[in-house]
C-alpha cells in the first residue's frame, strides 16, 4: 500500500467517522476549483474514451438489463455471483487495447442497476471480492493499470437499484424483482454516498458518471439530494468531474454533460433532447446494439461508422465514449478489440484533427460534414460530398488550403461570402471515411 493510498484511506475514515459526508449549502453556488477547470480542459483534450459495461449480468449473456427485462427474482439472480470467475481478465491487456485505440480514458461500471459492486466495498458484501470465487478487486487493478499506462480512470455508478429493499419508493424499473419489504430511503442514500466516497477517495476516480436519475420520474417531489452527493465528491477530490445521465440540462455541481446514443443537438434515440450546455460534452454510444454482453448481439458497427461517429462528435465539441461489453470469462470480445485497433490505426494519422487540444470549428455542422479547429488551423471533415467543388461560408481569410493526409495543395478562391475549393476528384470518393482538408487562416 503506497503512501498516497494510505493517506486517502485515513481521510475517508475520518470523514465518515465525523459525519462530514453531509449536506452542505455550498454546492448550489458551486464554483469549480482551478484543478477542476484544468481537469475539464484535459477531458476535452482526450476526445475519445472507451465505456465498459461489466458485471455478473455478463454471466447470463443477455445484456445489463436482464434482471428487469425478465422480471428475475433478485435472490435467484444473485446466485450467478457464486459462479463468476472471469479467469481471463487481465487489466493490463484491457488498458493496452484501449490505449492502442487512441482513447485517452476508460469508464467502467462500478455498480449497475442490479446492485452488484465490482470493487471491495465495505458497505456491501454483494461484491466481486466477497461474493465470488474470483475474489479480485477489478476496479483497483484497472485503476493501477490506467495510472501505469497513462490514461484517465472514470467510474460509472448507478443511482437506482433493483435489489436493495431500502431503494424505496420503488422507481419505474425493477418492480418485478421480488422485493417484498419497503426499506428506509435515508439508509439507501447513506449507502450511495458512502460507496461514492470510496470510489473517489480510495479508487481515485478522475470522473464519476452517474446514471438512473430518470427511474424516479414518476414519483413527484422525489429528491436525490444532489447537493449532498456533489459537494461530498468535490470536497474529497475537487478535480473529480461529475456527470449525470439524467437526460436534462446540467444542474449546479456537474462538470460535464453526456448525450446518450446521439451527438449533441440530435435526438434520434429520444434520450438527448436537452439543451447543450457550455460544459465539456460527451457522446456515449454502443459498438454493437447492447451495453452489456449479449451473446446473440453481433451487430457490430463498421470501423468506418465508428470513425465517422468520432468525427461527428468532435465537430460538435464532444468526446466520444464508445462502449464495449466484456465477456463473462473476462476477455474483451475479439471483434471489439479489432475495431479498437483499426480506430487506433486511423488516429495515428488523423488524431491532430479530432483530439489532443482540438475543438469544434468556427463553421457549424454542414450537409457535407463538420469542422474542427486548433488555433488558426481549421479542419474540414468532408463525410458526404460527391462533387469536385465545395463552397463553405468562411468569412475569415484563408492563407492556404491543403489535403491533410498528404499536404497536397487544393486550389481555392475566396470572396466576402465564402471559400470555394476545387478537388482532383470528389472527396467522398478520394477517402470514403473522412476526407480532411486543412485550411490555414490568416
Amino acid at each position: 500500500m503506497n503512501r498516497i493510498y494510505s493517506f486517502a484511506c485515513a481521510c475517508l475514515g475520518l470523514l465518515l467517522t465525523l459525519g462530514s459526508w453531509q449536506p452542505v449549502a455550498a454546492q448550489p453556488g458551486y464554483q469549480p476549483s482551478a484543478d477542476n477547470l484544468k481537469a475539464r480542459e484535459a477531458f476535452r483534450d482526450k476526445g475519445f474514451g472507451v465505456f465498459l459495461h461489466w458485471g455478473i449480468y455478463s454471466m447470463y449473456a443477455q445484456g445489463e438489463w436482464y434482471m428487469h427485462n425478465a422480471n428475475l427474482d433478485h435472490a435467484e439472480y444473485a446466485k450467478a455471483a457464486g459462479g463468476f470467475y472471469p479467469a481471463k481478465f487481465d487489466a493490463a491487456r484491457w488498458v493496452a487495447a484501449i490505449k492502442a485505440s487512441g482513447a485517452g480514458y476508460l469508464t467502467i461500471t462500478s455498480r449497475h442497476h442490479d446492485s452488484f459492486s465490482l470493487w471491495n466495498t465495505k458497505y456491501s458484501d454483494y461484491n466481486i471480492v466477497k461474493a465470488t470465487p474470483f475474489g479480485r478487486d477489478v476496479l483497483a487493478e484497472l485503476r493501477d493499470e490506467c495510472r501505469r499506462q497513462g490514461i484517465g480512470f472514470h467510474i460509472y455508478y448507478s443511482l437506482l437499484d433493483w435489489t436493495r429493499e431500502d431503494y424505496y419508493p420503488l422507481g419505474r424499473t425493477g418492480r418485478g424483482t421480488g422485493r417484498k419489504q419497503h426499506g428506509n430511503w435515508k439508509s439507501y442514500e447513506d449507502f450511495m454516498n458512502n460507496q461514492l466516497a470510496e470510489l473517489v477517495s480510495i479508487y481515485d476516480a478522475d470522473a464519476i458518471w452517474l446514471d438512473g436519475h430518470w427511474d424516479q420520474d414518476q414519483n413527484p417531489g422525489f429528491d436525490w439530494n444532489y447537493p449532498r452527493m456533489y459537494s461530498g465528491i468535490h470536497r474529497l477530490k475537487p478535480s473529480c468531474l461529475i456527470g449525470n445521465n439524467h437526460h436534462e440540462t446540467p444542474i449546479e455541481g456537474e462538470d460535464f454533460q453526456m448525450f446518450e446514443r446521439d451527438v449533441p443537438g440530435a435526438n434520434t434515440a429520444g434520450l438527448s433532447g436537452q439543451a447543450i450546455s457550455s460544459l465539456p460534452l460527451e457522446t456515449c454510444e454502443t459498438m454493437n446494439g447492447m451495453w452489456g454482453y449479449k451473446i446473440i448481439d453481433q451487430r457490430y458497427k463498421t470501423t468506418a461508422t465508428l470513425i465517422r461517429l468520432l468525427v461527428a462528435s468532435a465537430g460538435r465539441n464532444a468526446n466520444l465514449l464508445l462502449n464495449v461489453g466484456p465477456q463473462p470469462d473476462g476477455e474483451l470480445p475479439a471483434v471489439a478489440v479489432e475495431r479498437l485497433s483499426e480506430m487506433g490505426q486511423w488516429l495515428k494519422t488523423f488524431a491532430p484533427t479530432v483530439k489532443d487540444g482540438v475543438r469544434a470549428g468556427l463553421i457549424p455542422p454542414q450537409e457535407w460534414g463538420v469542422t474542427t479547429q486548433r488555433g488558426k488551423t481549421l479542419y474540414l471533415h468532408i463525410l458526404e460530398w460527391k462533387s469536385r467543388m465545395l463552397s463553405i461560408p468562411l468569412v475569415e481569410r484563408a492563407k492556404s488550403v491543403r489535403v491533410f493526409e498528404n499536404g497536397r495543395r487544393v486550389p481555392f478562391s475566396q470572396t466576402a461570402h465564402g471559400l470555394t475549393m476545387t478537388f482532383d476528384q470528389a472527396p467522398s470518393e478520394a477517402n470514403p471515411i473522412d476526407f480532411v482538408v486543412e485550411v490555414t487562416l490568416r
